[in-house]
């Protein structure tokens, strides 16, 4: 069984086997005896660059043994090995070839925290949202197939990602088209089934050998001429397995269900794998795991440790403590909970990222985490919006996208009462281009009945959110991750006079037009320009009275937000001025019309010109004449 560490490496561990380790090729060529040793070091190594880097964290040391036994039975890269979300891919990176490329993970230019398909030719398909790897593996098994190539196709997805509808349905698909491909899924939470043991792993060996799959295609053959007997045989196969093993469902679906077995036994993968790299159609292997294992801290708090930060040097002095915006949010959920009754608070899996802990704990039977199942989450509070529940669905801006049918046809065209919490929105930092928050304004303010709202610091967040609350129809309040600028916090529970901003700065010439938190950018910038600046607040319903007023008494109306500059915040602006006839020179800065790659928030800001020294440059290239 693996090691067992205890704390964290302070200094690089000594891997020699790991290190010469720079190809799958390389690694096929140990000797199977040799895969716990390798699997020892590379936990360790996990552990110590993690800690130099921050990122992902549990979800790796859970399955470092299934990586090893996958490339080790597999053929990769030729073979391809698609991973579900990528929290779980950091042990791939090492043994891909990137092990000393680590130091980089999640910095600006360096190694992305989530498998890629332009970082290495393993990384088969680009990931950061859950539950695509079954899809994504069976349109590459059918491709395979249709040019004629020996290639074996495997997707690894979580318990909690085998949650969603849409891995259901690539698992309903592939029965159909017959596909040569393998599902294994890494249930680290025990969430389908307990039955690990000796007997399951003899039993996963014996029904994933090519002698038991070559006997029960042969007995297909023979009894399928007689159609009562091979009925008789296919039930009482079926009912056997499901005496002992948990796969009826899969196997229901037509796949070949093996397992459940113990997914740190390295030489049960091993043989399991092998053997199954042979069957043909669509074969399924249930992997139980501990998310975290090998380190008894993260064994004992798995979701403590999903991630962590950068182990820094303990420094001394008293700094100024600021409120994250979720944890604004939590509060004032539980402090409008008490006031209203009929609010309802509902999460697709981020209890802990939305800050709803608090929450469940004092409602819990207000309180619903409807695991990753964005559209699901959704459509429930649009079925609580219609028998007069307040449903309020915390959900990250990256993660709203694939619920977007949800939000225009069941929540939009009704009507309905429906708040949405939208957290991580604009520029995330480290996770990258699939978890930044860059097209809610764009996607939502075309949605006729849509109210939306973008506060500048931590009191607005709580006043926005009441207004949303309060709101007659639907409503979202989209504020970024981390922390505000330490505003202080009314506890009153009032809101806002819906589609009217604040003047914040009076200046000459120029004009800011600012939704949400780069209000302090812009601030900054316009004290180097003599410029006005105006706290929007509504993206939806514009405040026109304030920018009729700004275009008349200024040269240049500059409009700010942290969202796609194409279709945000700043159309909107462009659109009622077009409309209404007035001519004035308008500058739209925001994000480009590209993705912008992971590094640290303030490096990203920089790096689409949305500073303070940015915004101050770009008015000055477009308005010379200013002071």
């Amino acid at each position: 069984m693996p090691s067992t560490f205890h704390e964290i490496p302070r200094e690089r561990p000594d891997t020699p086997l790991l290190d010469s380790i720079d190809t799958t090729a390389r690694l096929r060529e140990l000797d199977e005896d040799q895969l716990p040793t390798l699997a020892d070091e590379l936990r360790a190594y996990l552990l110590w660059t993690v800690s130099q880097t921050g990122g992902h964290f549990g979800a790796g040391l859970g399955v470092i043994e299934l990586t090893i036994a996958l490339h080790y039975t597999y053929h990769t890269p030729d073979d391809r090995i698609v991973w579900d979300v990528g929290h779980q891919a950091y042990p791939h990176k090492i043994l891909t070839g990137r092990r000393e490329q680590m130091s980089t993970l999640r910095q600006k230019d360096g190694l992305a925290a989530f498998p890629r398909r332009s970082e290495s030719p393993y990384d088969t398909f680009g990931v950061g949202h859950s539950s695509t790897s079954i899809s994504a593996a069976l349109g590459m098994a059918i491709a395979a197939g249709l040019q004629g190539l020996d290639r074996r196709t495997v997707a690894v997805i979580g318990d909690g990602a085998l949650t969603a509808g849409m891995a259901f349905e690539a698992l309903n698909h592939a029965s159909d088209v017959e596909a040569d491909m393998l599902v294994v899924l890494n249930d680290n939470d025990m969430s389908i089934s307990r039955n690990v043991g000796g007997l399951s792993n003899y039993l996963a060996k014996i029904l994933s050998s090519r002698t038991y799959s070559h006997m029960r295609e042969g007995s297909k053959k023979v009894l399928s001429k007689i159609p009562s007997a091979w009925e008789l045989a296919r039930r009482t196969e079926e009912h056997a397995k499901g005496m002992l093993v948990q796969g009826t469902l899969f196997e229901e679906l037509g796949w070949n269900y093996i397992g459940p077995i113990d997914g740190h036994d390295l030489p049960t993968l091993v043989s399991t794998l092998g053997n199954m790299r042979e069957l043909k159609g669509p074969q399924f292997l249930h992997v139980v795991t501990q998310k975290g294992k090998g380190f008894s801290p993260a064994e004992a708090d798995p979701i403590g440790y999903h991630a962590i930060t950068k182990l820094e040097p303990k420094r001394n002095g008293n700094g100024v403590s600021k409120q994250k915006f979720s944890s604004v949010f939590g509060q004032w959920l539980c402090d409008m909970a008490a006031e209203d009754e009929r609010l309802i608070g509902i999460t697709p899996a981020m209890k802990e990222g939305s800050d709803l802990i608090a929450f469940s704990e004092r409602y819990p039977r207000r309180y619903f985490d409807v695991a990753i199942a964005e559209q699901h989450a959704v459509t429930l509070a649009a079925g609580m919006a219609c028998e007069g529940a307040k449903p309020v669905v915390a959900i990250y801006s990256t993660f709203l996208q694939r619920a977007y049918d949800q939000v225009i046809h069941d929540v939009a065209v009704q009507n309905l009462d429906v708040l949405f919490a939208i957290d991580r929105a604009g520029l995330v930092g480290e996770d990258g281009p699939t978890h930044a928050g860059s097209f809610d304004l764009s996607f939502l303010r075309c949605l006729p009945n849509m109210l939306i709202m973008a506060p500048a610091d931590e009191n607005e967040t709580r006043q926005m959110l009441t207004t949303g609350f309060l709101h007659n129809g639907p409503a979202a309040v989209r504020y970024p991750r981390g922390t505000g600028p330490g505003v202080p916090i009314e506890p009153e529970l009032e809101g806002l006079p819906i589609g009217k901003g604040v003047l914040t700065r009076r200046g000459e010439k120029v004009a800011i037009l600012c939704f949400g938190t780069l209000h302090a950018n812009a601030l900054e910038a316009a004290e180097a320009l003599n410029a006005s600046v105006a706290n929007m607040r509504f993206v939806k319903p514009l405040d026109v009275d304030l920018i009729s007023q700004l275009a008349s008494s200024h040269d240049l109306l500059v409009t700010l937000e942290e969202n796609a500059v194409m279709g945000g915040a700043g159309s909107a602006v462009n659109e009622w001025l077009s409309a209404e006839g007035t001519a004035i020179p308008v500058l739209n800065l925001g994000l480009p019309d590209r993705y912008v790659e992971h590094a640290k928030p303030a490096e990203m800001l920089a790096e689409c010109g949305l500073d303070a020294k940015g915004i101050e440059t770009a008015v000055r290239q477009r308005l010379p004449s200013i002071n």
